[in-house]
């Protein structure tokens, strides 16, 4: 994979028609150890679950999804999924960053970082968090200026069950007030 991935934003109706390439990324990630999640051996029954049940968020307006696709693959994806309480509507938690493991450190994380950091202050959001397990994933939140407040450790699980450390990010946007709750 040498091209440069396009990245787009999916309706529910395509988040449904995708499940199968989704559900792959999703299985892919979790095979090579990220916590995402989800534990090993991860069914495919399971990854396509959750990916329905994203896209009933979608259509309801609490999450966008992104994708990434490099030459007709599905590379990856990430979601931003909006604050759930009123007095947060300025806010939105990155979710899920999924890139496939044969499509890293070809930029496809990153992409899929700047277009959700776009999407989100496009809709007026001025902050966003996200937690991670993962030293890769991290690294790439902090060249792309993400702030880490803190590490929680035995916070989660890696798909094997040891306790794995999450760390908790965030990032400011913009000073700009929003009193939208969603993404609509």
């Amino acid at each position: 994979m040498k091209n440069r991935p396009t990245i787009r934003r999916l309706t529910a109706d395509e988040i449904g028609a995708k499940v199968a390439e989704l559900s792959d990324v999703l299985i892919d990630c979790v095979e090579g150890g990220a916590s995402v999640g989800f534990m090993s051996p991860l069914t495919r029954q399971k990854a396509d679950a959750f990916w329905l049940a994203v896209r009933e968020r979608a259509a309801a307006g609490a999450n966008e999804v992104l994708i990434a696709e490099v030459d007709d693959f599905l590379a990856g994806t990430v979601q931003l999924v909006a604050a759930q309480y009123e007095n947060q509507p300025h806010r939105a938690d990155v979710s899920k960053l999924l890139v496939h493991r044969r499509a890293r450190r070809q930029g496809v994380g990153r992409a899929l970082m700047e277009a959700a950091e776009d999407l989100a202050r496009g809709a007026g959001k001025s902050i966003l968090v996200l937690d991670t397990a993962g030293n890769e994933a991290e690294r790439l939140y902090e060249r792309l200026n993400w702030t880490a407040v803190g590490r929680v450790p035995d916070y989660a699980l890696w798909p094997d069950g040891r306790f794995c450390d999450t760390t908790i990010m965030f990032k400011r946007l913009s000073s700009a007030e929003n009193t939208r709750g969603g993404f609509s």
